[in-house]
């Protein structure tokens, strides 16, 4: 009685104060404090882009947070991972863990025992006789199934349908069926509601409140949470402050008051072509003011470089890559 009561799955306790985590393109997530009691469910509500899923790596231990800390079943965040890790299971995430679409049901579900028995078995349950392992790898199979509502004999080929051919509750089920083989005192999935009518949406919600009730704490991404759990929202771009503006790009008087660069460059190439067309004809020794007007276009070209310096500069590199290229 003593080793089954230690097997049944007991929830963790989730404490988070001020946990973040800021990845190469800025803040993923910040500033999320809350606590949860054992068994407790809670939803990680918020749009697309706001930081859900990282937030829910980050409390299985699957991500390391920057900033505060957090506390899953009395083991501390981000210091100690794999111990979170060890107990926590992941439900359907994208690109993390999905659903093999070649695989069967029957299939997925003695993968998932098998990893089960080879990764976090005990030293005792390897001495066992391989008949014994077996039917205990089909009891938590059997187990799993049922607290998941998983129904193999209503699938079109039963256990042999493949993933592809289910139903996108079906596949909903079956991720959370796979998750609790390992018995887990945290289960977490994203997207939850994404895709499912209001009637499946219903049907999941109330899924993850029997498993809840069970003892096991559940961490569900969603987009909009019922209203009788408990929720945690994460707002886009909330994370990150915005920078205040730099006093060298406001407009200063003397930038507003002076007249548009594209309009004093006419002049300077008027200026210019008459330099050059004086200088094609030949200087005249009756000119009246020569001087006044080589000064005049040496102004205006140099006004124009002064002008024009960047967009030729960048123009020449462009052009000098075209021509590597």
């Amino acid at each position: 009685m003593g080793a089954e009561a230690e097997e049944q799955p007991h929830g963790a306790a989730v404490v988070a104060d001020g946990f973040g985590l800021k990845g190469p393109r800025g803040w993923a997530f910040r500033e999320v404090s809350f606590r949860a009691e054992p068994g407790a469910l809670v939803a990680i509500e918020g749009p697309s882009g706001s930081g859900r899923t990282c937030l829910l790596l980050a409390l299985t231990g699957r991500m390391k947070a920057t900033e505060g800390h957090a506390e899953v079943g009395g083991v501390r965040l981000p210091r100690k991972l794999g111990a979170v890790r060890r107990f926590s299971a992941l439900g359907q995430v994208p690109g993390v863990s999905e659903l093999d679409p070649a695989f069967t049901v029957a299939e997925h579900l003695r993968e998932r025992a098998l990893l089960q028995r080879r990764f976090d078995g005990s030293v005792r349950a390897f001495l066992r006789r391989p008949a014994e392992r077996a039917a205990e790898a089909r009891a938590r199979i059997d187990e799993a199934v049922e607290a998941a509502g998983l129904d193999l004999a209503a699938l079109p080929k039963g256990e042999r349908t493949s993933v592809r051919d289910l139903e996108r509750l079906e596949a909903l089920r079956l991720s959370i069926a796979l998750a609790l083989v390992g018995r887990p005192r945290l289960l977490a999935l994203d997207d939850t509601d994404l895709k499912l009518s209001d009637a499946d949406r219903a049907e999941v919600w109330a899924l993850l409140r029997s498993v809840a009730e069970a003892g096991t704490t559940v961490l569900a991404v969603c987009a909009e949470a019922p209203a009788d759990v408990q929720r945690i929202t994460t707002v886009a771009d909330s994370a990150e402050p915005a920078e205040p503006t730099k006093p060298e790009k406001a407009t200063t008087p003397e930038k507003a008051g002076e007249p548009e660069k594209a309009v004093g460059t006419a002049p300077a190439k008027e200026s210019e072509k008459g330099s050059e067309k004086g200088s094609q004809q030949g200087s005249r020794p009756d000119d009246s003011e020569p001087a006044t007007a080589d000064a005049d276009a040496d102004t205006a070209a140099g006004t124009e470089d002064d002008i024009q310096d960047d967009t030729e500069e960048g123009t020449a590199d462009a052009l000098a890559e075209t021509g590597r290229s």
